[in-house]
């Protein structure tokens, strides 16, 4: 199969997932998901499913990536906070679509790795650095959006209270060992509105740095 074939498959099974914002699937299009899947894995970087990589983590199957990037809105003027950086792979499909993304890990490895990736790829808009995701990014707050791919017991406060009025913040939700629910807070003038979106499978929001 040509690459474009695999391209083509590749979007095809996005826009089934219930993928079909245009600026979304444009930037899975441009962002190349094999850049950051590495080893034995690499060949199956189009395939709609996650993957292993380093510190047990992994990368999310590109449906769920797209379907919360959606639910993001994310416009080109925003300020972006992801919390758990992983592959970079999320990252770099925010930076497309927004003005600037700050991404969070607790592994150093995995930021230090996803910061190559980004730097092959010639994306300068993405700060990536190791810390507590569940603290947020205090210093530049408040932010546009708000992405967390590790699921959390209820949205954390302090990445609520780093959300601008108006704001948005998707999140899985949930026990980790029980299905989790994917759900979009929006931040109002007063208190914040839920919404949940689908059920979804992510590994748990942990505190602490990583030991990798």
């Amino acid at each position: 199969m040509t690459d474009a074939q695999t391209k083509m498959q590749f979007l095809f099974a996005l826009r089934s997932k219930g993928v079909t914002d245009s600026r979304v699937l444009h930037a899975m299009e441009k962002i190349d998901r094999a850049a950051f899947v590495r080893g034995l894995f690499a060949e199956r970087a189009y395939e709609d499913m996650p993957l292993p990589i380093p510190c047990g983590q992994t990368i999310s199957q590109p449906s769920v990536v797209g379907l919360m990037t959606q639910a993001l809105d994310v416009q080109p003027r925003h300020k972006v906070l992801e919390i758990g950086t992983g592959s970079g792979y999320q990252a770099a499909i925010l930076s497309q679509l927004a003005r600037r993304v700050y991404s969070i890990d607790r592994f150093k490895r995995l930021v230090t790795e996803a910061q190559s990736v980004f730097d092959a790829l010639g994306i300068a808009n993405i700060t990536a650095m190791t810390a507590d995701g569940s603290y947020g990014l205090a210093e530049q707050a408040p932010f546009d959006r708000i992405l967390l791919t590790a699921a959390a017991e209820d949205p954390p406060s302090p990445l609520l209270a780093q959300l601008r009025v108006g704001g948005i913040m998707v999140l899985p939700v949930g026990q980790s060992d029980t299905v989790q629910s994917l759900i979009r807070v929006t931040r109002l003038e007063k208190g914040f509105d839920y919404e949940e979106l689908r059920p979804v499978r992510f590994v748990p929001l942990i505190e602490g740095l990583g030991q990798d």
